[in-house]
């Protein structure tokens, strides 16, 4: 059903469940990725979107162009040329030219941004995992492909 036909449909016009759905899970995120953002501070010295940018990068051994990377992580590229910039400066990520193109460079973790994020990276796995614990894996299992399907038909619909 489409957002359009929820809204013509007598019977979900005026049901307050989805709010109150909407609402649990606007909690829950803000809640887990608040513990999160400070176990990561407190742990590593690292704020959320530093470690985002490192993760993003992870996942492309051969690196990003700045615009794929501020477009993944749904960002201005002002704020990932920020985050680029310190992360470079502590030798984290490195910047080449694209083909000699001066207007775009492909950024990459270093080998010490790979170490770094590993370690980074397997806390965050753990803390996840605790922080979700009450949920079974099968429960895990059909949330996530319940919110996968929801984010697939909304992002289609939004367009």
């Amino acid at each position: 059903m489409t957002s359009q036909e929820v809204l013509m449909d007598p019977e979900t016009t005026d049901d307050k469940s989805r709010v109150r759905l909407w609402l649990r899970l606007l909690r829950a995120s803000r809640a887990i990725e608040g513990e999160l953002r400070e176990r990561l501070r407190t742990t590593f010295n690292v704020t959320l979107p530093r470690f985002d940018v490192m993760a993003a990068l992870y996942r492309e051994p051969d690196g990003m162009l700045m615009s794929q990377l501020s477009k993944y992580l749904m960002v201005s590229n002002g704020n990932v040329t920020g985050l680029i910039d310190r992360l470079t400066t502590d030798g984290l990520v490195q910047r080449t030219l694209r083909d000699g193109d001066r207007r775009t460079s492909v950024v990459l973790l270093t080998e010490a941004g790979r170490e770094n994020f590993e370690i980074m990276a397997a806390s965050h796995r753990a803390w996840v995992n605790e922080l979700l614990s009450h949920f079974t894996t099968k429960e895990s299992e059909v949330l996530a492909e319940t919110l996968k399907v929801f984010a697939s038909d909304w992002e289609g619909e939004a367009r």
